[in-house]
């Protein structure tokens, strides 16, 4: 089953917007359980080394690839992991098949590491360069490399690695009056221009050690005040030490707080995920170096290279133009959260409720409460199950949830508590129908998709239903939303995908169910937020047979 996914670049290498708040997320780690590794030098020194013990062991061919099991009970077991092992390779997919569990794709993988988005007019091109075996930090807007992986592709001893790191937080140079790092947060055709005055103008080189590196690393020298302020630093930071093009920024807070931020075209949650999860565990089950660990004694000024950067006054002018819209689309961003404790996972699957669809039928609750209407909603689901999979969107507003909800917010007294959860279970089914249709590439919105660029591509005239109004409507995502749940993530977040929207990111754990939204000045994020949590109650409390509260 193949999937094809040249549109799909395309759709997101041909956007000229910003990236930055339009196109990459953030996920954050949760703080090392052992304290003490959170220190700042600790814990950047162990998340590094993790990330390229999991880009060798993904070079060397033996990381596990992930599998999606629609039938957990069945597959996801050990005696099936056995049997599985022992299937010549040409039948195994059939094997898996007959249990439905399916081996994803993982051909998104090899982009994770020294791979960057280069602006170019018109469309963008993805880069990726193996061979390279430097990592980029970045610190108060400075760009520094050193090797991270030896002559024979072996990872540089993490006392050295360790040395090189506490060099960089010692530099007390001041930060630089043009902090290059801004220009990747441009319209892309701009910035295209301007990197090609930087490129010509002698920094070719320079660039090509940006863009090759194995990943950025960004040191910030501020720790974080709360998720709010966290979710913000990762998102979007003050523009000075991210390089956004990059494959993904790992960033790391004087306080040790550690996300990964990811440019969102090569590669979905997916790939990133695994990655998250695979340097959490490793991190923390075999951390390289310990707070006791003494850095090695060795040359760091001659094997730390710090990057300058000639700039002449066109591109001084470019990154003061860059910083000031920056400055002035950040400052209208919003972002809130809620932890709601009454339960998760576990209440929920008690009760035969999908706890995702419990959180999709909250959020059009809320809606409804806030603003007395119900409106486009998106979920991303991957469709990696096939090859080159990327996402379907799962469409949870539904007749179902217009009808629970309306009866939830406009006339609880109207209706029993056996009837509120019946239509609950409707709603539940409903959506788990829908989960699964998505991720077996039975969703419409990447059909119609492929169908609108097939007509493009073959200058044939756009059918009616493209211009339709309600064709337009169904893709203003007002309600964007986003899950993943793992024990790795304390939090996620990514900005609306219109103006007049919300990023709704949430997870549903066992015990509690986490929601961080963001929000412009259109709509009110932490209303919005009152509004989910009165919805959480008022499910909860029709699921205990309690009467819903006016």
């Amino acid at each position: 089953m193949m999937a094809s996914s040249g549109p799909w670049f395309d759709m997101y290498l041909s956007a000229r917007d910003s990236i930055v708040l339009n196109f990459n997320p953030f996920m954050a780690f949760n703080p090392d359980p052992k304290s003490e590794y959170n220190d700042q030098l600790t814990r950047a020194t162990n998340m590094t080394v993790s990330a390229i013990r999991f880009l060798k062991t993904l070079r060397a061919g033996l990381l596990e690839p992930e599998v999606f099991h629609l039938n957990p009970a069945r597959s996801d077991t050990d005696t099936f992991k056995k049997l599985i092992r022992f299937v010549p390779s040409s039948l195994s997919w059939y094997g898996a098949y007959l249990v439905n569990a399916y081996p994803l794709d993982m051909s998104q993988y090899f982009r994770l590491f020294n791979s960057t988005r280069l602006p170019r007019p018109i469309r963008d091109e993805l880069v990726t360069d193996e061979k390279a075996r430097h990592l980029l930090v970045l610190r108060k807007g400075h760009f520094y490399v050193f090797d991270v992986l030896d002559q024979d592709g072996n990872i540089v001893s993490a006392s050295e690695i360790q040395a090189h790191l506490k060099y960089i937080l010692s530099d007390n140079s001041p930060a630089p009056a043009f902090p290059l790092a801004y220009l990747t947060t441009e319209n892309r055709d701009v910035w295209a221009e301007l990197r090609q005055k930087l490129a010509s103008g002698g920094n070719e080189e320079t660039l090509r050690k940006v863009d090759s590196a194995v990943f950025c690393l960004c040191l910030d020298d501020f720790p974080m005040k709360d998720l709010v302020h966290l979710s913000h630093n990762m998102l979007h930071g003050d523009g000075t030490n991210r390089w956004f093009d990059k494959s993904f920024n790992l960033i790391i807070a004087k306080d040790g707080a550690a996300a990964l931020h990811f440019e969102h075209a090569w590669g979905d949650g997916v790939a990133v995920l695994r990655l998250l999860n695979e340097m959490f565990k490793d991190s923390i089950q075999a951390p390289a170096v310990s707070p006791q660990s003494q850095p090695a004694r060795t040359d760091s000024p001659a094997a730390v290279q710090k990057l300058n950067f000639k700039l002449n006054d066109a591109l001084k002018t470019g990154i003061s133009t860059a910083k000031e819209k920056f400055d002035a689309i950040v400052k209208t961003l919003t972002i809130n959260f809620i932890q709601f404790r009454r339960g998760g996972k576990e209440f929920l699957k008690k009760q035969k409720l999908s706890p995702d669809s419990v959180a999709q039928l909250a959020f059009q609750m809320a809606f409804l409460r806030q603003y007395g209407q119900t409106v486009a909603t998106y979920e991303s689901c991957s469709t990696a199950a096939f090859k080159h999979g990327r996402t379907e969107t799962i469409r949870p507003a539904s007749i179902f949830t217009k009808r629970c909800s309306e009866a939830f917010v406009r006339e609880p007294s109207q209706h029993s508590t056996g009837e509120l959860q019946q239509m609950m279970a409707e709603c539940s089914k409903y959506h788990g129908q829908l989960t699964k249709e998505a991720a077996m590439g039975q969703g419409f919105d990447r059909h119609l998709f492929a169908l609108r660029y097939l007509a493009a591509a073959k200058g044939i005239v756009l059918p009616e239903l493209y211009l339709d109004p309600a064709y337009g409507q169904i893709n203003h995502n007002i309600l964007s939303t986003s899950t993943l749940s793992s024990p790795a993530v304390n939090i996620g977040g990514f900005a609306p995908v219109v103006p007049d929207g919300f990023g709704i990111a949430y997870a549903v754990h066992d015990n509690w169910i986490g929601c961080n939204v963001s929000s412009y000045p259109g709509r009110n994020a932490r209303e919005f937020l009152q509004c989910v949590e009165k919805a959480l109650e008022d499910i909860f409390d029709a699921i205990e047979g309690k009467c819903i509260k006016t």
